[in-house]
């Protein structure tokens, strides 16, 4: 396997499938099956999953609501979705620990972290909840955060789009797709990769970023062994 240690960061809207809002069981389950079969290789993976599926700070915001309570917000949507990803993936025998950086004890354990990396030393699959536990920062900046600070070899971005174009597939037909692209590459073409705090965060720390389909049964096993898939930014 190519990687050893690896931080896959989820979007809320991803558990939507093709629901409106809320969470898609079927999808959950899905994703619960190809982490497995990555983790049965020997790999070690910490999560981070966004909320937008149940509660968008944002937006929140733009309608008149304060932004800091907004986000705290947020912060708790994204705990309901790791729950649910935590109990997908016991249904298929992985043993997890849910870690936030919110406290709340009767349902996960305060982020710390070498115990978050005891965890991953132990095979455990470790998700992180609660982003990073301030307003004003995404769930893509909790994503930069925490890869670095357990020292993951890659943060790998699942999303439902199979890697960064010059322009989005979805609106515009002849959008052509990056295999390989530097940082600096993206910050001059204006590229929306991921919020420029988060983004930022990995360049400054050599951290390579995958973005890649999760939606496509086995994308995940393939990136693990090194296959091109998705594009690659170093």
């Amino acid at each position: 396997m190519k990687y050893k240690r690896i931080l896959l960061k989820l979007s809320g809207e991803s558990l939507m499938g093709d629901k409106q809002y809320g969470i898609d069981n079927e999808r959950v389950k899905q994703y619960a099956e190809d982490i497995k079969t990555v983790h049965d290789k020997g790999l070690e993976i910490a999560i981070v999953i966004g909320g937008g599926n149940i509660f968008r700070g944002l937006s929140a915001e733009k309608s008149g609501m304060d932004r800091a309570q907004a986000d705290y917000m947020g912060m708790l949507a994204t705990v309901i979705n790791s729950m649910a990803l935590q109990d997908a993936l016991e249904k298929v025998g992985i043993k997890t620990r849910l870690l936030t950086a919110i406290k709340m004890e009767q349902i996960c354990e305060p982020f710390i972290r070498r115990r978050a990396v005891r965890h991953l030393e132990k095979g455990r699959v470790v998700i992180f909840g609660a982003g990073t536990g301030n307003p004003y920062f995404t769930t893509d900046s909790a994503a930069a955060l925490r890869a670095i600070e357990i020292k993951a070899d890659v943060v790998l971005k699942g999303t439902r789009v199979d890697g960064i174009y010059t322009a989005d597939p979805e609106k515009d037909p002849l959008a052509t797709k990056y295999e390989e692209i530097s940082f600096r590459e993206v910050y001059d073409k204006g590229l929306n990769v991921m919020d420029m705090t988060a983004f930022t965060l990995c360049e400054e720390n050599q951290l390579p970023i995958i973005v890649f389909d999760m939606n496509k049964h086995g994308n995940f096993m393939k990136i693990a062994s090194g296959e091109p898939i998705g594009t690659l930014v170093k």
